[in-house]
């Protein structure tokens, strides 16, 4: 069983908008935070955003600061990315994972356990 289950990824044209959505299995995420992390042909992973469990505090990497979305539904099992204003250099393969708790030191891939297969998401016009 895949215990994060990364969908909403696709074409879209620049300016354009998509969701992509998280889903745990096997377990609930009300106890994790869940971070969304990206890796672009020839480039490393990179942490875009992550939401804390409790007052959920919203974290999100400078280059998609007021583009992007961070929520989480808890009664869904699912974490949510709004992503608007879309540009061609977000083209990536977008991965959710979860930590326990918080997103103290969210930025390095090696603090997070459960990982999903990832989405692909291309803009390009």
């Amino acid at each position: 069983q895949v215990p994060l289950v990364e969908s909403g990824g696709g074409l879209v044209q620049p300016g354009g908008s998509l969701r992509l959505s998280c889903v745990a299995s096997g377990f609930t995420l009300d106890y994790y935070a869940v971070a969304w992390f990206r890796q672009a042909p020839g480039k490393e992973r990179e942490a875009v955003s992550c939401i804390s469990t409790g007052n959920g505090n919203r974290y999100y990497v400078d280059s998609v600061k007021g583009r992007f979305t961070i929520s989480r539904d808890n009664a869904k099992n699912t974490v949510y990315l709004q992503m608007n204003s879309l540009k061609p250099e977000d083209t990536a393969v977008y991965y959710c994972a979860t930590k326990a708790f918080y997103c103290s030191d969210y930025g390095s891939s090696t603090s997070f356990g459960s990982w999903g297969q990832g989405t692909q998401v291309t803009v390009s016009s």
